[in-house]
């Protein structure tokens, strides 16, 4: 219940202005339930039997004024209840949908619902009503009216499912103040309608030029272009560095054109299949990134400078798109959240949300149809994530290929997941570009006051099929009699602008054939000749693979960062037992001491933000690491506040970012990889709770991570942490599925590890953060331990941090030292060596072999295992051990290149486990005997018939 607004309650005499309100209010509730109003208004209430109506000609303070009836304070609580329905529910009868195939629900808003008559409204005082209006309200009829007008016109407004009453409040004075209300000039109006002549004209040219070509079309929601024109406007007005779009491939190329900037001779290319690199503007405006393999002409994106008086004032650009249409949602919030850290000194990132911002348009079945769309909004106020708000438009062409809403989604409007992050929406009439643009200065104006996410659902139709050789008719036959019969977005507004003597019938027509002409002008540009089977080469310096990289560090210097990482601030109270196994590794650099691998790790971190590079590190548990391993971030025993000493190292030169993400795989690694590209200085890390888990996130690996730079030419040195390796614990807690990304590998993509000691580890994150921002960079995806972070036999020696370097191969010591004598090669990679080492001591005689880890499957190290074959003149055969089974695993990637190396004289076998459909078996003890029997197989001589 609000409180009065005034001071006392005064007894016995009349209620006014903001008081009365509040006195209603009680009154209502004490119909209802006397007990609910307290003791001295429901004696009021008993004495007068209503509060009073103010007289605002005749009212001076101590002045009684006239009890109203009964009848009369039923009739004035009625029209509140009226316009506040109309606030809530004012956008099921909104003139919201261009076709006018909805009949709107008036029937909430009749007078006779709620018991009332013009004249009973017209006894009402506006001011009761409505208190906002820029506009003389004479009584309760006009004020209903006018918000009949704001609530129910082109634009409809869901806000009140945001809690925060400021928020609502500011919302709620922006509709009903008429400040949404644009006042264009003639001059703004007539480029308004430039630009949708521009948007259709060049829709229709592609229609006749490229017949039987896909393009999915804008037409129907050919607004979303000025829309865009207004928020990015708008943005750098306030002075906003760095736009970034996200938009599926429905209006894709018109907006490329048209918000982007992108030649329509280059767009032209690409549908006669020709080059079009020598069609890049030469002054540099645009930016165009080329895969070798290139992709789809919609699906393509596109960086542009804005400028003004030849000075770059901001970015504005437009993320590549696989089809998985909503996926790039959270790729481009990455873009943003890279563009608002400063990075460049040591702690967390600076961010300036102001600085940058993100636009994502959604389809209408995508938005309710795809998680990773809540994935994605619930990013928004989080720590780690937060852009400072994003504007969604939907695209809402009221069907989904061929399926009509009714089919495609269990909610009302498709912008209703909205609701559940409190996001404002607003439902606006494609057909109305004016309402557009005032939706778009709305929602820019909010993002800036509130830093929040603002949704627009803009309404219109698709003119034609799903794509220009569909047929509509077959599915969707009554709604597309309705679209042939409608006018486009352009002839109405050129009509509604002749009408209003804006400009005439003959400027208009100048207009079209100025675009025509500029549209026809742009494809005579276009080359002759086809692109070549040769431009689909990688280049070079991706064929050649990685240049030798120091990563040593010397020993001073780790012993000095080590030092100063373990010393905690006074009086600050870490937990005891996790501060004995912090306090170990004070001496792990000396002697013959062991450094485990959360050591080493931490040991690389702080010795890359010493070299200056930006470290940023999330996962669901990173800060702790799953497995109680990594303590990155320490929280106070009694006051539970944290402390990282990574923030706090006097060497580093760069910022070391750690957040713990939510439970999401395929948003967050899509975040992250965006962050990547868009910061290709910075080693980004992203690191899965168990690496079976990344399978949520499948559509990023495909078709982002693994193809991304041979599709788009799109870099990226993101480093993928899997926790791998099976120890008993089940199917969804044993494999990363090593042989997904051993599958997608091809021409130097990526790098796939499954390492087998921390020093490994160590030099290959210097390795891949040596290589940012180079043309070598690839993602690196590694298989990470479990059971193994703290075993013996994978820590490393100081030297071998301070000396070494990584090895795509290791040999296991004490083997192998009598050449003539081995017969067998014992391959494997991560766990499985170290099982196999264990084993050693059980094996009387070990001349007769020699085990090799693969440290890195991919690029697969051919020439670094001929030489290790070579030395062994008498080898029989090559063994491939694997914990996973046989039809998973990397067995199926080596295979091949081991028979190739092998040659005709030596055979290549495998141990491990039989073909599976799942992963592992679900009972430990199961587990460990085929554990067992896997390594006594790889360890046994069958040509010998014994060891």
């Amino acid at each position: 219940m609000k409180k009065p607004l005034n001071g006392e309650r005064p007894v016995n005499q009349g209620f006014y202005g903001p008081n009365l309100g509040y006195v209603i209010e009680l009154y209502e509730n004490f119909l209802q339930n006397p007990e609910s109003v307290d003791p001295e208004m429901r004696a009021y209430f008993d004495a007068t039997g209503s509060p009073v109506v103010e007289n605002t000609s005749t009212h001076n303070a101590g002045t009684n004024v006239a009890v109203p009836s009964a009848d009369q304070l039923e009739k004035t609580l009625a029209a509140i209840r009226l316009a506040d329905n109309i606030r809530f529910y004012g956008h099921r009868a909104a003139d919201i949908y261009p076709l006018k195939n909805r009949d709107p629900e008036n029937q909430l808003f009749d007078l006779s619902a709620y018991g009332l008559t013009e004249a009973d409204l017209q006894a009402i005082p506006a001011h009761l009503i409505c208190t906002d209006a820029k506009i003389p309200l004479r009584n309760g009829h006009d004020a209903i009216e006018y918000l009949r007008s704001v609530y129910m016109g082109t634009i409809a407004f869901e806000f009140h499912h945001v809690d925060d009453e400021n928020e609502k409040d500011w919302l709620r004075k922006k509709v009903e103040s008429s400040d949404l209300k644009l006042h264009l000039q003639a001059e703004e109006k007539t480029k308004v309608l430039k630009r949708l002549t521009e948007v259709e004209e060049f829709e229709k040219f592609l229609h006749r030029t490229f017949v039987g070509q896909k393009r999915f079309s804008i037409e129907g929601l050919d607004s979303i272009v000025p829309l865009l024109d207004e928020i990015v406007s708008d943005s750098v007005s306030a002075g906003t560095k760095t736009i970034n779009i996200g938009m599926a491939h429905r209006g894709r190329l018109n907006v490329l054109a048209h918000v982007l900037g992108k030649p329509y001779e280059m767009i032209f290319a690409e549908f006669q299949h020709a080059p079009n690199k020598e069609l890049v503007p030469s002054e540099g405006s645009i930016g165009i990134s080329y895969g070798w393999t290139g992709d789809v002409k919609y699906h393509l994106g596109i960086d542009k400078k804005i400028k003004d008086d030849n000075t770059t004032i901001a970015r504005l650009t437009l993320a590549n798109n696989p089809s998985h249409l909503e996926f790039v949602g959270a790729v481009v919030e990455g873009y943003t959240r890279a563009a608002q850290d400063e990075r460049t000194s040591k702690g967390y990132p600076k961010e300036d949300f102001k600085s940058a911002l993100s636009i994502i348009i959604h389809g209408d079945a995508a938005f309710p149809g795809q998680g990773v769309v809540a994935e994605t909004l619930n990013l928004g106020q989080l720590k780690g994530y937060n852009t400072g708000g994003s504007i969604h438009i939907i695209a809402n062409n009221t069907i989904g290929f061929t399926t009509e809403s009714h089919d495609s989604r269990s909610t009302r409007y498709a912008s209703d997941l909205a609701k559940g992050y409190e996001i404002p929406i607003l439902h606006v009439n494609a057909n109305d570009p004016e309402a557009c643009l005032a939706a778009a200065r709305l929602a820019c104006e909010y993002r800036e006051k509130f830093q929040k996410d603002f949704l627009i659902d803009l309404i219109g139709y698709r003119r034609f099929g799903h794509n220009e050789m569909d047929e509509p008719m077959t599915t969707n036959p009554l709604m597309y009699k309705i679209i042939h019969q409608e006018l486009t977005v352009k002839e109405l507004y050129a009509e509604k602008l002749i009408n209003q003597a804006t400009l005439t019938k003959e400027t208009a027509a100048q207009m079209e054939a100025d675009t025509i002409s500029k549209l026809k002008a742009a494809y005579e540009k276009v080359p002759d000749k086809k692109v070549s089977m040769e431009d689909m080469d990688p280049p070079e310096i991706v064929e050649k693979g990685l240049p030798k990289i120091e990563t040593a560090v010397p020993l001073e210097t780790l012993k000095q960062i080590n030092n100063e990482l373990l010393g905690f601030p006074e009086n600050f109270n870490v937990f005891n037992k996790l501060d004995k196994i912090l306090k170990r590794r004070l001496d792990a650099l000396e002697g013959e001491a062991k450094i485990d691998w959360g050591h080493a790790e931490t040991l690389a971190y702080a010795s890359i933000l010493s070299d200056g590079t930006p470290i940023r590190l999330t996962g669901q548990d990173s800060e702790r690491g799953t497995f109680a391993h990594r303590n990155i971030v320490l929280h106070d025993n009694e006051t539970g506040k944290s402390y990282s000493p990574l923030h706090q190292m006097s060497s580093a030169k760069a910022s070391f970012a750690v957040h713990n993400s939510p439970l999401s795989e395929m948003a967050v690694l899509g975040f992250e990889y965006g962050y990547n590209v868009f910061a290709p200085e910075t080693l980004v890390l992203w690191e899965a709770q168990f690496g079976d888990f990344a399978n949520s996130a499948q559509v990023m690996f495909d078709q982002f991570i693994a193809a991304g730079r041979a599709k788009w030419g799109q870099k990226s040195g993101l480093v993928m942490l899997l926790p791998h390796g099976y120890e008993g614990q089940g199917p969804e807690h044993s494999s990363a599925r090593l042989e997904r990304f051993l599958t997608l590998a091809a021409e130097n993509n990526w790098t796939v590890a499954n390492l087998s000691s921390s020093a490994q580890y160590f030099h290959i994150l210097r390795r891949q953060a040596a290589i940012l921002n180079r043309e070598e960079v690839r993602p690196l995806v590694i298989m990470s331990p479990k059971s193994l972070l703290r075993h013996q036999l994978v820590s490393s020696s100081s030297q071998d941090l301070s000396a070494g370097e990584f090895k795509p191969v290791l040999e296991q010591p004490g083997l192998g030292l009598e050449a003539d004598k081995v017969t067998r090669l014992i391959m494997a990679s991560g766990k499985m060596t170290i099982d196999l080492a264990e084993n050693l001591k059980n094996i009387e005689n070990k001349d007769w072999f020699h085990i090799v880890r693969l440290e890195e499957i991919y690029p697969f190290p051919m020439e670094a295992i001929k030489d290790i074959i070579q030395r062994y003149p008498n080898l029989k055969e090559i063994v491939w051990v694997q914990e996973e089974p046989k039809n998973m695993g990397a067995w199926t990637f080596v295979e091949p290149r081991l028979k190739e190396l092998g040659g005709q004289n030596i055979e290549v076998s495998y141990a491990g486990r039989r073909r599976r459909s799942s992963p592992s078996e679900g009972d430990p003890v199961i587990h460990k005997h085929e554990q067992a029997r896997i390594i006594e197989e790889a360890l046994t001589d069958k040509h010998e018939g014994g060891n």
